[in-house]
């Protein structure tokens, strides 16, 4: 028999394995793997009997709990693609990604319904199912008659649709299939010295699912080692220590500004001494914050440069087994990096060791494209351009040098400043705008919009924030608005956002 690559499959063996372990810990509700497993299997059995085929996208509005859990590998079980989606998300942002992916179902916490019922209203083709309610009841329970037939999902099928950086300022659905993100979650198994993930671990999984960043390394790596998930919504630092401490947690995947916000809590060095592995993705971490969380807890944090379009990790530190402020590790076991010249030239030469050079990758964890003819995927070679610059130094460790050109990175998410351009200069009174990302000790970065009013017109700070508010979700709004006289130029009349920290600086 075929063996079956579908990543679902990770619930199924640790059902085997370890049917009595606890699975998932969310608030009062504790499943373990038998359970999650049968649940995993009823949903899956529900939507095949609502008529959806192998191939069909499934979206989702959920925040982190145990039901995020069941409808994601339900959906992959069922051979359908998942699609999840910000639920901060305005209902022209859903609308877009919906109407994008052609996704069929839309499921969503009872919060989010009005957005969601907004945002789909003028798209037949897509129902909205809210979480609790009669049909979601019904998909897992009418499920729960049958067995699922086992077919053996190939490598190469589409498991996931994430929408992320578009130059262009519109989201672009990244294609990644089973086998990309079963290599990827193999790939960091094989980490020892520490462990990346053991079987007896207790998991904090408080890093947001509908990113790949906590969908994949931490929920897809702890089913593949039947670990235990402590799953939470939203973090809070208090009162995640709390959790931690009760439920004695080991493994803590993180963000800079959960370590940030830890270590100004008085009692942290004692409620996270359970824990034996720290690691932080998704922005950059500040040798500062490494500091302080090292002099707070007496911990270290190992750090990893990854992208949705990678599944996601490519380098960390947990390869040499010693963390190193400042650098992202060496790559992954089954990741190749090259670094070459970024000289605006299209020449395909490395650059010169210990230069920087834009990191292309290579490896079977590289998605397949994007949603959806495959367009900007990897090239005939495998090699994916990262579009981030980096330089190896003497020990063969990693350093990011520069983030995607021009694409900001606020707490991990990609933000596209063209985007938020496009939504500002949508108002009469502005002349140009040009928008930023300025270094935050708390997200990583933040954004600035710079704002030129047209001559005889009044505008507001405020204004511009609310019109923003209206129409982009929470962390794309602009953390600083500064109303200017005029913005650089380059000679072909663009403006010249190279020059804008110089012009403005970056408060």
């Amino acid at each position: 028999m075929t063996q079956n690559a579908n990543v679902a499959e990770f619930v199924r063996n640790s059902a085997r394995d370890y049917p009595t372990q606890v699975a998932i810990i969310d608030a009062d509700r504790t499943l373990t793997w038998a359970d999650l497993d049968a649940e995993v299997d009823a949903f899956a059995c529900g939507l095949l009997q609502r008529g959806l085929h192998a191939g069909e996208r499934v979206a989702g509005l959920l925040g982190n709990s145990v039901d995020f859990v069941i409808a994601y590998f339900g959906i992959l079980r069922a051979g359908l693609v998942a699609v999840p989606l910000n639920p901060a998300y305005t209902a022209p942002e859903i609308a877009l990604l919906i109407a994008d992916s052609g996704a069929r179902l839309l499921f969503v916490d009872e919060g989010a319904a009005a957005t969601a019922n907004a945002a789909t209203a003028s798209l037949a083709a897509c129902e909205v199912i809210v979480k609790g309610s009669r049909p979601w009841v019904e998909i897992l329970s009418t499920g729960a008659q049958r067995v699922l037939a086992e077919q053996a999902t190939p490598t190469n099928a589409l498991a996931l649709l994430l929408f992320t950086a578009g130059t262009s300022g519109r989201p672009k659905g990244a294609m990644l299939t089973h086998g990309a993100l079963r290599a990827n979650v193999e790939m960091i198994r094989s980490l020892q010295s520490p462990p990346a993930v053991q079987h007896s671990d207790i998991v904090l999984l408080v890093l947001p699912m509908f990113h790949v960043y906590g969908l994949n390394a931490v929920l897809d790596l702890a089913a593949a080692a039947g670990a235990t998930c402590v799953v939470l919504d939203r973090f809070d630092p208090v009162g995640s220590l709390e959790v931690i401490t009760r439920h004695g947690v080991t493994t803590v995947a993180g963000a800079p500004g959960m370590y940030q916000a830890w270590s100004q809590v008085p009692d942290a060095r004692s409620a996270l001494a359970s824990v034996r592995l720290f690691t932080s993705g998704g922005s950059p971490l500040p040798v500062r914050v490494f500091e302080d969380f090292v002099t707070a807890t007496g911990k270290e944090i190992f750090e990893g440069y990854g992208m949705t379009e990678t599944a996601p990790v490519v380098a960390t530190t947990l390869v040499s087994g010693t963390p190193k402020p400042g650098s992202v590790g060496r790559p992954v076991p089954g990741v190749q990096v090259r670094l070459v010249l970024d000289d605006g030239v299209d020449t395909g030469f490395d650059a010169d060791e210990g230069d920087p050079g834009e990191m292309w990758v290579r490896g079977s964890s590289v998605f397949s494209g994007y949603w959806p003819d495959g367009a900007g995927g990897p090239d005939s070679d495998g090699w994916f351009r990262s579009g981030d610059i980096a330089f190896f130094d003497d020990d063969g460790d990693l350093h990011i040098v520069d983030r995607r050109r021009e694409v900001i990175l606020v707490s991990g998410f990609n933000v596209y400043p063209r985007e938020i351009e496009a939504a500002i200069d949508s108002m009469d009174a502005v002349a140009e705008v040009a928008v930023i990302g300025v270094p935050d000790d708390l997200t990583g970065e933040s954004v600035t919009a710079l704002v030129v009013v047209v001559p005889g017109r009044r505008l507001s700070v405020s204004e511009v924030a609310v019109h923003c508010a209206e129409r982009l979700a929470r962390f794309k709004c602009p953390s600083v608005i500064r109303i200017v006289d005029a913005l650089p130029h380059s000679a072909t009349g663009k403006v010249a956002k190279g020059r804008l920290h110089e012009v403005y600086g970056d408060e």
